[in-house]
Parts: structure tokens; sequence; C-alpha cells
């Protein structure tokens, strides 16, 4: 039986995305291929992070007795955790409308052919994270309406090279555009004003509700 190392689990409201504000159950699998310096899940990534190991049947009956349909798989970079497909069409079949925040890194062709062919929300990494070289961009040409490209940005020269991407890769042709700050480092209204600038009208800024609602730094909401 196959089991997946879920570091929690909870139900609040998305926080972002094309769902905002609507409730989801947000799973969290553990571990990452990458190190975003401004990463807020970090301690989620590491292999020695405290799991519970749970089983298709569990997680589904978890989901079933709190009455949810919408299901985000996240992380660290959920896809990476083995048997992933096999929970995916599971929670598919069982009439759940899922998602996957996925870090630009994994290769989206296997999984763009599933039968229940989940919503992606595709980060994009930026230059300030360190970690642009990681990106697949074979990704955006399978992108469909319901999925989402996310940049989060640090800098004017991140919303350069967000902007950049967009139009080099035709992203709005498949896909909502997110803009999301990294607290603390861009003022949102800069973004704003960038978007202004460069009538960029196929961007949307936005920011993450539950930061708002609770403490930045609260897990499990």
């Amino acid at each position: 039986m196959i089991t997946y190392p879920v570091v929690e689990k909870f139900i609040s409201i998305n926080g972002e995305g094309q769902k905002a504000g609507e409730l989801a159950a947000f799973i969290r699998m553990r571990g990452c291929n990458l190190s975003c310096n401004y990463c807020d899940t970090s301690w989620a990534n590491t292999m020695d992070c405290p799991c519970e190991f749970l089983s298709t049947e569990e997680l589904i009956t978890w989901l079933t007795e709190h009455k949810i349909k919408n299901v985000t798989l996240t992380g660290g970079e959920p896809l990476l955790t083995k048997g992933i497909d096999t929970f995916i069409e599971a929670l598919g079949s069982s009439g759940f409308s899922v998602e996957i925040e996925t870090n630009g890194s994994v290769a989206l062709d296997y999984f763009h052919n599933l039968l229940h062919r989940p919503a992606f929300t595709m980060d994009y990494k930026c230059p300030d994270s360190g970690m642009e070289q990681a990106m697949c961009t074979d990704n955006f040409s399978l992108l469909l309406s319901k999925d989402t490209v996310k940049f989060v940005v640090s800098s004017i020269a991140d919303l350069e090279k967000a902007r950049t991407i967009c139009t080099q890769y035709k992203i709005a042709d498949h896909c909502p555009i997110f803009l999301s700050p990294v607290f603390g480092r861009i003022d949102p209204k800069e973004i704003v004003e960038y978007m202004i600038e460069h009538h960029w009208n196929e961007a949307r800024l936005q920011l993450q509700m539950h930061k708002f609602i609770w403490p930045p730094e609260q897990r499990g909401v």
C-alpha cells in the first residue's frame, strides 16, 4: 500500500490564485528540490521533517468527513512524492477539484496527460530567488485556462524578468498570471506602479489573504 509523507493537513480558505477565498483542504507533502531564499515553508523541505505516512484511503476519508470539494496538494514540491499520480487520480475519480502547487522545476508532461488532470499553480522563480536556473520552461506550452503561473517578486528586476517571460512564452494566451510580493522586500504599491507604467493588463497582483487573517508565520491556516 502506498503512503504519502504528509507534514500537515488542514482546512482553510485558498489565500491566493483563481479560487482565492474559497474553502479548501490543504495537504502538504514533505521534501523539496529547491531552496528559494524567501521560502516560508522551509521547515517542510527537509527529509527529516516530522510527518505522518498516510494512505490514499485515509486521506480521502479525512476529506470526505470534512465535506470539502477543493483540495490543494502543496509542499515542498508535491510532484516529487512517490506515487503522487495515483493519489491525484484517486482524488479526481472521487469528485474532488484538485490543485497542485508546483515550484516550476518539475516537468508536467506526464501529469498533464493524467485522466483526471489537476489544475496547476506553477511558480516561475525569478532571479532574486536564486533558483531561476532550475525552471522548466517547456511546461508553459502545456498550461490550460484552469492553471496559473505565479511570479513571486522581490524587486523591480524580478518584475522585469517576469514580464519578459510572459511575453516570450505568451503565457496570458494559456492561463492567468499572478504577481506576489515578497513581504519586506518590495512594497505592493511598487508592483501596481510597475503594472501601470508598462500597461501590463494581463497580470494580477495578489496578496496572500491568510497572512492578513492570521499571523503570517502561523501554520495550518
